[in-house]
């Protein structure tokens, strides 16, 4: 039987396909309350993302599958945010693409520890990045939504947020990598 925290970790990998269609709705027709909509799906989520991981770690259920589909619910949801800031305007692609990167090499590192049966988990580093990373979002889809769309403060304060994820992804995915570089002389 799958446990609460997990559960939560469920709901918030099936928000992200909402998140997405109040998202494209909102930039679509240029509304706020459908950015409200959107904004409002997305802190659900990010409050499971705290509410899991407190859960697991307060009542010792961190499992291995929670291991893996925490992290990979905070891609999926913040990767799909980004894509439409990038449509917006306000994420360059090349911030974008330090992100992608980032999780591609995390996840290629977790894959090749899981091939010799080991799990690893998320670190500090790692959960700084994405609390950053889900803080610019709810700033940007919030402030769009209560400012108006036309407010051209939120744009610049968001390329510069989304400036400043780019160097906190870089870096932790730098560390994540030389924390975990004995994954590379592994053999079979």
């Amino acid at each position: 039987m799958m446990n609460l925290p997990n559960k939560l970790t469920l709901v918030r990998i099936i928000l992200v396909p909402f998140f997405m269609l109040f998202a494209a709705l909102g930039a679509k027709n240029q509304s706020p309350v459908l950015y409200t909509v959107a904004a409002v799906l997305f802190a659900l989520a990010c409050i499971t993302d705290y509410l899991d991981g407190h859960l697991a770690r307060k009542h010792h259920l961190v499992t291995d599958f929670g291991k893996f589909a925490d992290p990979l619910a905070d891609k999926m949801l913040t990767t799909a945010a980004f894509l439409y800031m990038l449509a917006d305007g306000v994420c360059s692609p090349v911030v974008l693409a330090i992100v992608l990167f980032r999780e591609f090499a995390v996840a290629g590192v977790r894959m090749i520890a899981a091939s010799s049966g080991k799990v690893i988990a998320a670190n500090m580093w790692g959960k700084v990045k994405t609390t950053v990373q889900m803080l610019t979002i709810l700033f940007y889809f919030f402030a769009r939504a209560l400012c108006g769309l036309q407010a051209g403060w939120i744009d610049t304060v968001s390329v510069l947020l989304c400036w400043a994820v780019a160097a906190l992804t870089l870096l932790s995915g730098v560390i994540y990598l030389w924390q975990n570089r004995s994954c590379f002389s592994q053999t079979k």
